[in-house]
């Protein structure tokens, strides 16, 4: 979809996301929890705050695939989990073990490697993890379902996405019906691609612990970094090598740490 402006495919995930969500919800008989998170005033108030939160973390992430940039995407997303479990202990007062806080300083020490090689605060993955950090925070406090509460998200943005689509379209401005049949339908894609996985996010976020959902997490930034690196073809040089050995470190000790754990309980 390179195409298409940055923007117009961020108003397109929303849009169609919407649509799909919608439907999804009157075939589940959620209308009314949606209604109902609507007339909720904490509800309603924390969900605005994770819209803002997934707006943010999605414009940044289009972003950085369109601009050749997905191995910085791959390492927000290996930053985000322990964000996550930062988020567990100060917020939610979960524990934090000595392993995991040996991970986290590894992390750290990643990200502080590559902002000192690349003489620049590395935006990118800080802005991801950190945004996607907190709007999982924002799903475990909201008092609605995954269902629901996606959808009163999508719906949240569609003034916003919708009147910049209707806009583009009217001026001729948009890459949405230009002639282009693939790629609209590429669009048109965008949604139920962006609903289901956050859908499955949101489940996620209300029944497991920050620690665990964390952990879960490395599974999508590892396939990022192999399209990254075997399918875009992206340079991965020594500099982000180092920084990407750091996080695997930590990520490493973390899921050995996590897998001991789980021993002790199920022993």
């Amino acid at each position: 979809m390179r195409a298409a402006p940055v923007l117009e495919v961020l108003c397109h995930r929303v849009v169609w996301a919407l649509a799909f969500l919608l439907v999804l919800s009157w075939r589940q008989g959620q209308l009314g929890a949606v209604r109902s998170g609507l007339r909720s005033r904490r509800a309603l108030a924390i969900l605005a705050a994770s819209t803002t939160l997934l707006a943010v973390n999605w414009l940044v992430y289009i972003w950085a695939v369109v601009n050749g940039r997905l191995l910085e995407g791959s390492l927000g997303y290996y930053i985000n989990p322990l964000v996550s479990v930062l988020l567990g202990v100060v917020i939610l007062g979960e524990r934090l073990e000595r392993p995991v806080q040996i991970a986290v300083g590894i992390a750290a020490a990643g990200v502080l490697w590559l902002a000192l090689q690349l003489g620049e605060f590395p935006w990118i993955p800080m802005v991801l993890a950190t945004s996607f950090g907190l709007y999982g925070l924002m799903r475990k406090l909201a008092p609605v379902g995954a269902l629901a509460g996606l959808t009163i998200e999508t719906a949240l943005l569609l003034p916003l996405t919708g009147g910049y689509l209707a806009w583009a379209i009217a001026s001729d401005r948009a890459a949405f019906l230009a002639g282009d049949r693939s790629l609209d339908g590429l669009l048109l894609l965008a949604g139920p691609v962006t609903a289901v996985p956050l859908l499955c996010f949101a489940a996620a976020a209300r029944r497991l612990p920050l620690t665990t959902l964390g952990f879960l997490q490395y599974l999508s930034p590892t396939l990022q970094f192999l399209l990254a690196v075997f399918v875009y073809g992206e340079s991965f040089d020594r500099t982000r090598a180092v920084a990407f050995v750091f996080t695997w470190t930590a990520v490493a000790l973390f899921a050995a740490h996590g897998a001991r754990t789980r021993s002790r309980v199920l022993a």
